[in-house]
């Protein structure tokens, strides 16, 4: 009886809210006792959100000075519905409050306090394309090589904002993290970093990552200011912290002062955003910089079922680098999550869209409630195109779909002019790829293109093109030519031939993601060899562009009629009810290169934690048996081996486009038997190997 009355009946010592009532014992802990430094280990969807946003009610509650509270969050959305939320269980206004991320908090500051490090607190904010903008006219102003190789101005504003962001030099940051870029070009963009600097001091301007960098100079030179804010915040809590750089780290260190009340709220586990310059050691090193760390678990998960977090429990467990913490839930148990093989892509897009459906129709699951997730863009193709056929209407979130891409868009463009050679759009596209032609040179190159008779005809033509120009167009001409020559050989081998003849380099000089983008080309050339017409391919290409399901995103009554695709960064933080995690094969989810170092694998396996950690009742993971291009068997992902076999159910798929048996994964570390294989399927298996 006592513990009862304790739990639910405890008084609220005149609180508007019963913070025993509202929250379980973990948050409880967390909002009550959360003075000093303290280290929240939020697991996926275990409410932090709402343990952050009660701390802050309690704090305010005991009497706290708002402007004494200082709450940094990753998105002005997410500050935004903190204090909403806030006001709501406060029933009043709460005002001073200091909400926001932390570019929104330096700006603040540095308006009031920049004058102390030499700043006019007049300064303009350039934004990502303003910060863009100003890198090309700095580009323009530098001698550059006369190619078409040199990087452009939006991954020379990665390279800065990464090596601000990281505090390496410019040089040592391309070394490590854009290696593909020519070596003979790190001078000049080092040269084109300082004069971008140079121009933002002299128009008084700062961009997004000054407002990091400098709010970090001021904390670091000024110690007055430093205490005065010190003094000020006795209550700082940091949302997301897992997701924080090196110089949000550093503030978040400087800003402590001698109380340490600070908060942070993170998962180690759910970090996968080093690309962007995440820093996981932020939160793994927090007991470290804070000696007298409080470390609070909150490990119930009020999202997925007791068998999906089994999985990514037994999973994330494999990293040596984390805290230890085991999710569990009070929802009711349902079904394993199904492992399930297919034949190959085809087959694997075959059987999700028919699952879809399936649930669809069967268990009134709207479309909207269900997601299909990804390692890289390429995976999705053969799905896309499937779906397409199937006339499943599908959102790519947060991104392009796959014949969206630019990259993908430019190689098209060079098949397209092979069959078409009046294609308008495709000669602008490719011809404002090559050195020295620009938009005028375009439109007086198009205007005599569209008075010749055939192809051939139009790469017999110079067209007395000024120098410059001249080059760029017999670079066009001479890709276009081998081209001609080779299409009967196979569309595979075009693809192929393009990327040779410089593509390949442009990409890897032109995009920070360029070993993604490559990947997608590469799976787009064996793609491209499954047809014996160039025609035929085109039209799927145009298919995939031109799908109408990419409109109802514009439709905002129809949106519960769209399935989600997503790669698995963007998928963070949100959730279905049904969830598919795709193509689990070594060297594609992990990715190859994450074999090279543990940290890296050690990411690819948090990514996986969060994929799995989507779903709220049913998670399905599929992988094809072999590859339709090398005829090879697939080795099934790392990821899947090491899972023990009571936490998945494997599903025996029928499928009539190999054979009247059960499929199952044939390779030799799988957990099935190698002993169930058809004997239908060996032998149409040895076939197309040979």
């Amino acid at each position: 009886m006592d513990e009862y009355i304790l739990k639910n009946q405890e008084p609220n010592y005149g609180f508007k809210i019963n913070y025993r009532a509202e929250l379980n014992e973990e948050q409880y802990q967390v909002v009550t006792q959360g003075d000093g430094p303290c280290l929240v280990l939020a697991g996926a969807g275990s409410g932090k959100t709402r343990t952050l946003v009660y701390r802050v009610a309690y704090l305010l509650e005991k009497g706290a000075n708002p402007n004494s509270i200082l709450l940094v969050t990753f998105t002005n959305k997410a500050a935004r519905e903190m204090t909403g939320r806030l006001e709501l269980l406060l029933k009043d206004q709460v005002k001073g409050l200091w909400s926001g991320t932390f570019h929104h908090i330096g700006n603040r500051l540095l308006r009031t306090y920049g004058q102390a490090i030499g700043l006019n607190p007049n300064f303009n904010i350039l934004d990502n394309e303003d910060s863009k903008s100003l890198i090309k006219a700095c580009r323009q102003s530098v001698s550059l090589p006369n190619d078409k190789y040199f990087p452009k101005a939006d991954l020379i504003h990665k390279i800065i904002s990464l090596s601000v962001n990281s505090k390496n030099n410019i040089s040592d940051l391309i070394n490590r993290r854009f290696s593909q870029i020519d070596e003979n070009y790190i001078p000049l963009i080092e040269k084109i970093g300082n004069l971008y600097q140079a121009r933002k001091k002299q128009a008084n301007a700062l961009d997004f990552d000054d407002l990091l960098s400098e709010w970090n100079r001021l904390l670091l030179e000024s110690e007055s200011v430093r205490e005065k804010l010190a003094k000020q915040f006795k209550y700082i809590l940091v949302d997301e912290y897992q997701d924080t750089n090196y110089i949000q780290g550093e503030i978040i260190n400087h800003l402590a002062g001698d109380d340490q009340n600070v908060l942070v709220v993170g998962d180690d586990s759910q970090s996968i955003y080093s690309f962007r310059g995440a820093v996981v050691e932020n939160i793994l090193d927090f007991p470290k910089n804070f000696s007298q760390t409080k470390t609070f678990k909150l490990e119930i998960n009020y999202r997925s079922t007791p068998e999906i977090l089994g999985l990514a429990n037994e999973s994330i467990r494999h990293n040596r680098h984390k805290f230890d913490k085991k999710l569990r839930t009070h929802k009711k148990s349902g079904e394993r999550p199904a492992l399930v093989a297919l034949d190959s892509v085809d087959s694997q897009a075959d059987f999700i869209c028919q699952r879809i459906l399936d649930l669809q129709k069967e268990q009134r699951i709207n479309l909207n409630e269900i997601a299909v997730l990804f390692r890289a863009h390429f995976q999705s193709l053969e799905l896309e195109l499937a779906m397409n056929k199937r006339n499943i209407p599908y959102v790519m979130r947060g991104g392009l779909r796959f014949f969206e891409q630019a990259h993908i868009k430019d190689v098209v463009a060079y098949l397209r002019i092979l069959a078409n050679h009046l294609d308008e759009v495709s000669w602008v596209r490719i011809l404002q790829l090559q050195t020295g032609i620009g938009p005028a040179t375009v439109d007086l190159i198009w205007q005599n293109i569209r008075q010749v008779g055939s192809l051939k005809q139009i790469l017999e033509k110079s067209f007395n093109l000024p120098l410059k120009a001249a080059g760029g167009w017999t670079e066009a001409r001479n890709i276009l030519l081998k081209l001609y020559s080779l299409e009967p050989s196979g569309l595979s081998a075009l693809i192929e031939t393009i990327l040779t003849f410089g593509y390949q380099k442009m990409v890897r000089n032109n995009f920070e993601n360029s070993e993604d983008r490559l990947a997608d080309l590469e799976q787009l050339a064996i793609f491209a060899d499954r047809y014996d017409s160039l025609d035929k391919f085109l039209v799927d290409t145009a298919l995939g562009e031109n799908f109408k399901g990419s409109k109802l995103v514009e439709n905002k009554e129809s949106i519960l009629e769209a399935v989600i695709l997503s790669t698995i960064h963007q998928a963070k933080g949100l959730e279905w009810k049904a969830v598919f995690i795709i193509s689990l094969l070594d060297g594609q989810f992990p990715n190859a290169k994450a074999f090279d170092n543990y940290q890296d694998l050690e990411e690819e396996r948090r990514m996986f934690y969060v994929a799995s950690t989507r779903a709220q009742d049913q998670l399905y993971l599929t992988y094809p048996i072999f590859s339709s291009y090398t005829g090879q068997i697939n080795q099934v992902s790392q990821f899947v081996k090491e899972l023990p076999k009571n936490v998945y159910e494997k599903w025996k798929v029928k499928d009539e486009l190999i054979s009247e048996d059960d499929v199952v994964y044939v390779d030799e570390d799988s957990p099935f038997n190698l002993d169930d294989v058809s004997a239908n399927f060996w032998k149409r298996f040895k076939k197309r190997r040979n």
